[in-house]
């Protein structure tokens, strides 16, 4: 799958993407997102990545993982439909969610003065790694 539409895109306006998953209902849920292409932490393979959290999205994710998503920048945009698959706590060792969860972050183009403040705040959310297995890429990218 060819990722380099996306990449080009988040590049342009931070990753900011909209990301649509679906409700325990079969009606659409979308909700802002940073979200960046990087390497699979296991198998290595290019993914969509994006952190979230939230008890209600997590078990939405868990029990119908199709996600799409969708960045633009002007008129151009680009979009990934594909399966999630969440890494949070109990998913990883702690440290190994740590290094995701930042690496997550700077795909979608995330810079930060204090990382330990951002490793604190990801721990006391609760904040889960979502990786996005490409399916379809599209758009005028």
């Amino acid at each position: 799958m060819d990722l380099d539409p996306v990449r080009r895109i988040v590049a342009q306006d931070s990753g900011l993407a909209g990301v649509s998953v679906v409700r325990a209902d079969g009606t659409p849920h979308t909700s802002l997102v940073n979200a960046g292409v990087m390497d699979h932490p296991v198998s290595g393979t290019p993914v969509v990545a994006y952190v979230t959290y939230g008890p209600v999205k997590l078990r939405n994710l868990r029990a119908r993982p199709a996600t799409s998503i969708l960045w633009r920048a002007g008129w151009r945009w680009a979009a990934v439909d594909g399966p999630s698959e969440l890494i949070g706590p109990g998913d990883t060792d702690p440290e190994s969610l740590r290094l995701l969860l930042r690496a997550v972050f700077t795909a979608a183009g995330g810079t930060h003065d204090d990382w330990d403040a951002y490793d604190k705040a990801m721990l006391d959310e609760g904040r889960v790694a979502v990786l996005v297995e490409p399916v379809k890429v599209y758009g005028n990218a």
